[in-house]
């Protein structure tokens, strides 16, 4: 007569299963933060770079036109004046907060309205991110 086989995990092994996932689980969520920490602050510097390339360029033309002026803060909202597309959004402002329009602003740090991902002052062409959550900006 054969034996009954059973097949199969035992509880023992189930355990320890259960034990390193959990480990690598505590492990790999702190890094996963720390990537889309990394991720957010990577689109804001590449929007703003893009926002900077278009007010330099506007400056350009208007030098090489004659007429040496910055962009005022309608000709940057303006679709097609300095920005070919629509203003890139701000990934730190929320969305019921226009992160993809631009507001007067005094350097460095202050804005005249607190809706507005990017804040511009018109006499000096400088255009800085609206962050909060202790993210300072006006480094990049």
């Amino acid at each position: 007569m054969k034996a009954n086989r059973n097949s199969g995990f035992t509880l023992i092994e189930l355990v320890i299963i259960i034990v390193v996932l959990g480990i690598l689980a505590a492990v790999a969520v702190p890094k996963y933060q720390d990537w889309t920490a990394t991720a957010k602050v990577a689109a804001c510097k590449g929007a703003l770079g893009g926002l900077r390339s278009g007010v330099a360029i506007f400056y350009a033309n208007a030098a090489a036109s004659g007429t040496v002026a910055w962009p005022t803060l309608v000709e940057l909202n303006t679709v097609g004046t300095v920005m070919t597309g629509a203003m890139p959004k701000n990934p730190y402002v929320a969305t019921a907060n226009a992160p993809d329009s631009v507001v007067a602003g005094v350097y460095p740090d202050t804005a005249a309205l607190a809706r507005g991902g990017w804040a511009y002052e018109v006499a000096s062409g400088r255009i800085w991110s609206q962050t909060s959550g202790g993210v300072s900006a006006q480094t990049w």
